[in-house]
């Protein structure tokens, strides 16, 4: 075994990943559409000699790392998730990014760069007995591509025991990891309801059915699902985010037809059922009430990332040992954002983690426009990442089970 930790190994090519980071940062891709970040990655997995298969879920690619044996014959998956956001980067970076409309606002970009960076670690020193499977997935970003994945027969092919990922954390400072138990991640739903209405003139009110007026109402009624339907001591989110309606050029113009967009974040599925139930019957009969009509297409698009008890305390465990037990939230709160690695926890027992990197105090937050990943805690990220397959699967005597935690 080596005597250098993986942190301190990975640190030696802090310079080189940062480069990579930065020009992934500068050339975003969205969900589905990662063909030159996946063409990065097989680049570097073939100049490090390593086992790759692209093409996994369209556009994932999956690197086979063996051990220094393999009697055990454990496996373990590790996920890095490579797409970006459609959205303006106003950062002013010199690496911001090189796209209108795409932007690396959720650090994904240095997710990919961690692993591949923990997939190089591995192959150097093979500190393990079994093997590491890394994930780089596609569309996490409303897209399910882990879910994708899945169906393309990622675990059939490569059949990990566990799976971990880890995901940055603005709001933890940097060098800090945190574990949830349980769940961790919210269900995240996507809503659209369509309003229809009686165009008309302005000045004549009286002769249309102002779609306008009917969204403002289940705007303000929608609010009220939660405060008075859902028990105080359950978590929710419903927020209605975006809409469509007439034309700002024509100020006279009361327009035929409305459309609200929002999202539903719930932990519990009683809890979602019932804010379906209830916006389906507040969308209906306010619209009625104003002689519109107007209905309700109501998507589930991610479950709740759940992680597993003995997996989560094994990530925790692995965490103490790298930064120490102070730098270690072994509580961290649940996030009401949403995760496609929740999907895999379905799949396989496993754990998500979160990466502490700072910059939630200056604004600098998942989804900002100002947002960059914090380059100085890709090591420990990539070292955790490390970390968790060789302590996973430590070399030991054949036929040994496989111990769910740190191994003197």
């Amino acid at each position: 075994m080596t005597s250098v930790s993986p942190v301190d190994h990975i640190r030696r090519w802090t310079d080189e990943l940062t480069r990579l980071r930065r020009d992934l940062h500068a050339h975003p891709e969205l969900g589905f559409e990662e063909h030159r970040t996946a063409r990065l990655v097989c680049d570097r997995l073939t100049a490090l000699r390593i086992e790759h298969h692209a093409g996994v879920g369209r556009t994932g690619v999956v690197a086979v790392v063996p051990g220094r044996s393999d009697r055990s014959g454990r496996r373990v998956g590790l996920r890095a998730d490579m797409d970006a956001l459609p959205m303006q980067e106003e950062t002013g970076v010199a690496w911001r990014s090189r796209y209108d409309g795409r932007m690396h606002g959720c650090g994904h970009d240095g997710h990919t760069t961690m692993l591949l960076a923990a997939a190089q670690y591995l192959s150097e020193t093979r500190n393990f007995d079994g093997v590491a499977y890394l994930i780089f997935q596609p569309g996490e970003e409303g897209c399910a591509g882990a879910k994708a994945m899945i169906d393309d027969g990622l675990f059939e092919r490569f059949p990990a025991e566990r799976v971990f990922a880890l995901h940055n954390w603005p709001a933890l400072a940097a060098g800090r990891i945190g574990i949830t138990p349980g769940t961790a991640m919210a269900a995240a739903d996507r809503i659209e309801i369509t309003i229809d209405g009686r165009g008309g003139h302005g000045a004549h009110p009286h002769i249309a059915v102002d779609p306008v007026l009917v969204a403002g109402h289940i705007i303000t009624a929608a609010q009220s699902i939660v405060s008075r339907n859902v028990s105080p001591l359950d978590t929710a989110v419903v927020s209605l985010c975006a809409m469509q309606a007439g034309n700002p050029g024509a100020m006279s113009v009361i327009p035929a037809h409305a459309k609200l967009v929002g999202t539903v974040r719930t932990f519990r599925p009683a809890t979602q059922d019932l804010i379906e139930r209830r916006l389906r019957e507040l969308v209906g009969s306010i619209a009625a009430a104003f002689g519109a009509k107007a209905e309700l297409a109501y998507e589930r698009v991610y479950p709740p990332t759940v992680n597993h008890d003995v997996e989560a305390g094994f990530a925790a465990e692995v965490a103490e040992a790298l930064v120490g037990r102070d730098n270690v939230v072994r509580n961290l709160e649940p996030s009401m954002g949403a995760e496609d690695f929740a999907f895999m926890l379905q799949a396989k027992p496993g754990a998500f983690a979160r990466l502490g990197q700072g910059g939630a105090e200056r604004g600098c937050f998942l989804h900002s426009s100002r947002y960059d990943f914090n380059d100085s805690v890709t090591p420990l990220g990539a070292g955790y990442l490390a970390a968790l397959a060789e302590r996973a699967m430590p070399l030991g005597r054949a036929g040994e089970p496989a111990p769910m935690g740190p191994q003197p």
